[in-house]
């Protein structure tokens, strides 16, 4: 998927946060009418900061002019809050200009106030605002943290429209780590509890977050329906931010589907509002957008145009990820022209670029913000106990057994503070378990950063299933992401048993790899064992939901035994993956096989052989590649 849409939904995600938000001329006049006669210092530091909330996603300069009239009153009269709320909407514009170290930086010190005057809505609105840079860093396990703590807060609150908002974004961190039926069961807790309040903006930011998850199921008229019934909410309530990004993830959609001029009518009409605004960072991947769909059209000059355009303003702005999109997309240009010279120009820059954001220095730097994180909060934990025990050792009397009540209702608080932490990095932990395997998480904590690594013998394996596109477009989307998790969730205790390291699922393909991060000799053996597992368990589960009279898939699969790179990858996407020609003709293999048959090369057949019989199927043309030995794997039984 499109980067675009994670930072789409980020921006959506951030606005559910805006209490009392509204684009509508009625408010902002009624706000700065209440200002020209209001004779109270905090009551005109609160309009301020709703005038300059107003202005978030439409008039940067005016949210930041009234965001300084916030501070400039407060700090005359010693109004902490206002302060506070000051350094909320200096984060939050920070924010929507794509300056996130500045953002955090507004937020963090937002945070410190809110928590030092005990103001309980604004701290759970600063730790959803910090979860949201983090996210946008790539940061998921720090993003969860700061979630799932001001839900917390929301609950403790019992206000069910934050609380629906923090539904949302939890529901995108399950939805970047491909845990579609988690993101589901958010997306639609928030969806309920926004109907249930009337709150028509977050209605349609859940219509939104609905449609990028089927988008990410490859179900077309899903997304499409929730995207349309999103725009139409966000149209009535003339909200300029909303309605521009459900124009782009339409036109994303219609792109999907190769109906490239239907998108670029509607990222046309996303672009006139983001250049109203003055959103540089989204005018720019609008322009690749653009540019992409007259490639495809074949209208090159068009395509140069805007490509130019993108890469130019990208630069501008310092994007590195833009940049490197706009050579991905001027290489496929230039390609399409028979530009070959310049095509291998651009990939060699698009390279370049891809290769800066997943140095291993960037990768270092993450990692050392999460343990400082970890220290500066065990600091503060620290801190706020010993100012508990001054606290009580002041008010003690002389009495002795009041003196040991006091010590053993503190010693009670410091055990609980202890616990919450022991279980607060238990969950870091298991996270970071989930995304990396346990030897690379080991030596990113000691280290804070993890080399890339060539593995000499590995065996690949690729799934996938037969029509898969077909059979979503007939069932439920809540039938088909259930068993798609049911499926691979199987797959994934199978290769537990054989100690087998899932790299990442694609769709509705599955990528794994044996031998590696821990050597072994058998690499192949198990593969090939754990393939044969697989298919059994696809055989059984067709029959029993054949008698169910229910759907089915059918599994492909196919092996390749040979040479890896591995290693950490990306700022914003945060992964454990596998680089290298055995890669490619893993997949091909795959792609060659048919339903209920493992296919292997050549080199896989070598260590297996033994074990297996093994079909010859002669040199098979294979994309890219050529012709390639390829042999069916069957069971012996007297052999395993």
């Amino acid at each position: 998927m499109h980067k675009f849409f994670f930072y789409i939904f980020f921006i959506f995600n951030l606005l559910a946060w805006k209490e009392g938000y509204s684009q509508e001329k009625k408010l902002i006049d009624s706000l700065q009418n209440g200002i020209k006669i209001a004779k109270n210092d905090t009551v005109k530091a609160n309009l301020y900061y709703s005038l300059s909330k107003a202005y978030w996603g439409n008039n940067p300069e005016k949210a930041l002019l009234y965001a300084k009239r916030t501070l400039t009153i407060s700090d005359q009269i010693g109004y902490q809050k206002g302060i506070g709320n000051s350094y909320n909407s200096m984060g939050a514009i920070n924010m929507f200009n794509g300056n996130y170290p500045a953002a955090m930086d507004f937020f963090n010190k937002s945070l410190e106030i809110r928590i030092k005057i005990n103001d309980k809505r604004g701290v759970s609105g600063s730790h959803n605002n910090i979860g949201n840079t983090f996210y946008e860093q790539g940061n998921f396990p720090e993003a969860l943290k700061h979630y799932i703590a001001s839900l917390k807060i929301c609950e403790e609150l019992n206000d069910k429209k934050l609380i629906a908002g923090s539904y949302i974004t939890i529901g995108n961190i399950y939805l970047v780590q491909t845990n579609y039926p988690e993101a589901l069961k958010n997306y639609s807790a928030s969806l309920k509890l926004n109907k249930e309040l009337g709150y028509d903006k977050g209605t349609a930011e859940c219509y939104g977050s609905l449609g990028n998850l089927y988008l990410h199921l490859n179900n077309s008229s899903e997304a499409l329906k929730n995207m349309m019934a999103a725009l139409k909410i966000f149209a009535k309530l003339e909200d300029k931010m909303g309605t521009a990004i459900t124009y782009i993830n339409i036109g994303e959609i219609y792109s999907k589907e190769k109906k490239y001029e239907e998108s670029l009518k509607y990222y046309f009409d996303g672009l006139k509002i983001y250049e109203e605004i003055g959103d540089k960072d989204n005018i720019a991947n609008i322009y690749n957008c653009i540019g992409r769909s007259f490639t495809k059209l074949s209208k090159y000059k068009d395509a140069e145009s805007y490509l130019k355009r993108a890469l130019s303003l990208s630069r501008e702005i310092g994007n590195i990820e833009n940049i490197k999109l706009s050579y991905f997309n001027l290489t496929l240009l230039d390609s399409s022209l028979g530009n070959y010279k310049s095509a291998l120009e651009d990939h060699k820059l698009f390279v370049n670029y891809k290769d800066s954001l997943i140095n291993k220095e960037n990768t270092k730097k993450i990692i050392q913000q999460q343990m400082q994180y970890e220290f500066d909060k065990k600091e503060s934990l620290t801190r706020a106990s010993q100012e508990k025990k001054d606290a009580m050792e002041s008010q003690k009397r002389n009495a002795l057994l009041v003196g040991f009540l006091v010590m053993l209702v503190f010693a009670l608080v410091f055990l609980r503070q202890r616990n919450k932490i022991a279980k607060g990095k238990e969950k870091s932990d298991a996270l970071l378990l989930n995304i990396l395997p346990e030897e690379v998480a080991e030596e990113l904590k000691q280290h804070g950063y993890s080399e890339a690594r060539t593995f000499n013998s590995v065996t690949v394996m690729f799934t996938d299933f037969k029509d898969f596109t077909k059979v979503s477009e007939k069932v439920s989307p809540e039938a088909l992401v259930l068993e798609l998790h049911t499926c691979f969730s199987a797959f994934d205790g199978i290769l537990q048993k054989y100690k087998i390291e899932k790299i990442k699922t694609i769709g509705d393909a599955y990528m794994c790899v044996s031998g590696m991060p821990v050597i072994n000799d058998t690499h192949a053996l198990d593969m090939a064992n754990a393939a044969f597992e697989i298919m059994n368990y696809m055989i059984n589960r067709k029959v029993e939901k054949t008698a169910r009279g229910e759907f089915f898939f059918e599994v492909r699969v196919g092996l390749n035994t040979g040479t890896v790179v591995a290693g950490i990858v990306g700022i914003k996407k945060f992964s454990y993956d596998i680089w290298g020609d055995t890669v490619n003709v893993a997949s091909r293999m795959e792609n060659s096989s048919e339903p209920g048959k493992i296919n292997v090369s050549g080199s896989t057949f070598e260590l297996v052989k033994d074990h297996f019989n093994c079909e010859y199927r002669g040199k098979i043309q294979a994309k890219n590649k050529g012709e390639i030995d390829m042999y069916y794997l069957n069971k012996r039984d007297n052999l395993t």
